[in-house]
């Protein structure tokens, strides 16, 4: 497999990427257990239909909140809303748990010279918390909001953002998501794209194509030639 080559930074989605969104759910002993996969799915589904829609309408308000009108939105779906369980799946979101593979890749993308960063439709107040409560806060140069340009992926403002914190060009980024939707969108931007398909889904029928499809992150440093590795290595042949 050939390698990427030219690539100075590596940049993450957080949620679904590094941070696993359904262990708010699975944390919460409150939770009937026949509800619970129907309450992680419910949740992020209009978690992420609500930051389409309010780009759409140009309503933006940050991801914090969208979060909880999603919540809001699941729990009465299933009939088991009330202010405790709000509040406490609310608390557990603000510290989800990293992937296992996450804090050794960061780590060995760095020892090889990589920028390592995170751009996510994330509030500061939410991603600085996840990262802290991971213990990635030293792991990562740079955690970027789209909070800064009010509008969320996959508007094409969020990735010049990245960029433009970053100080580099589309293709010398190479960017990971496990959300289909945001690495094609990545990908047609401009940016170089590995696609951690954890959750198996299928190809997105949308502009833009990966450059590397994996199912975790631990794969992704052998697809990444080094900065300043001699242009012909193909180690990861």
């Amino acid at each position: 497999m050939t390698q990427l080559q030219g690539i100075r930074a590596c940049v993450f989605d957080a949620y679904g990427t590094i941070f696993d969104f359904a262990s708010a759910a699975a944390r919460c002993p409150d939770i009937p257990d026949d509800k619970r996969a129907a309450l992680t799915a419910t949740w992020r589904d209009k978690q992420l239909q609500y930051t389409w829609l309010r780009s759409l309408q140009g309503r933006y308000a940050d991801f914090w909140q969208v979060t909880g009108e999603a919540l809001d939105f699941a729990l009465d779906s299933l009939g088991i809303a009330t202010p405790a369980l709000r509040q406490r799946l609310m608390d557990l979101y603000g510290t989800l748990s990293a992937f296992p593979e996450v804090a050794d890749t960061l780590r060995r993308l760095r020892e090889a010279g990589f920028v390592t960063a995170i751009l996510s439709n994330g509030s500061p107040a939410m991603l600085d918390a996840a990262v802290r409560g991971a213990g990635l806060h030293g792991l990562l140069d740079a955690v970027l909001s789209a909070d800064a340009v009010k509008v969320f992926k996959t508007h094409p403002r969020v990735y010049e953002y990245g960029l433009q914190q970053l100080g580099l060009a589309a293709d010398q980024v190479s960017f990971q998501s496990s959300n289909a939707w945001d690495a094609f969108a990545a990908s047609d931007f401009g940016m170089r794209v590995v696609w951690c398909n954890r959750y198996g889904q299928r190809r997105e029928c949308l502009p833009g194509s990966p450059d590397h499809e994996i199912r975790s992150l631990a794969e992704l440093p052998a697809l990444l030639q080094a900065p300043g590795a001699p242009a012909d290595d193909r180690a990861a042949r």
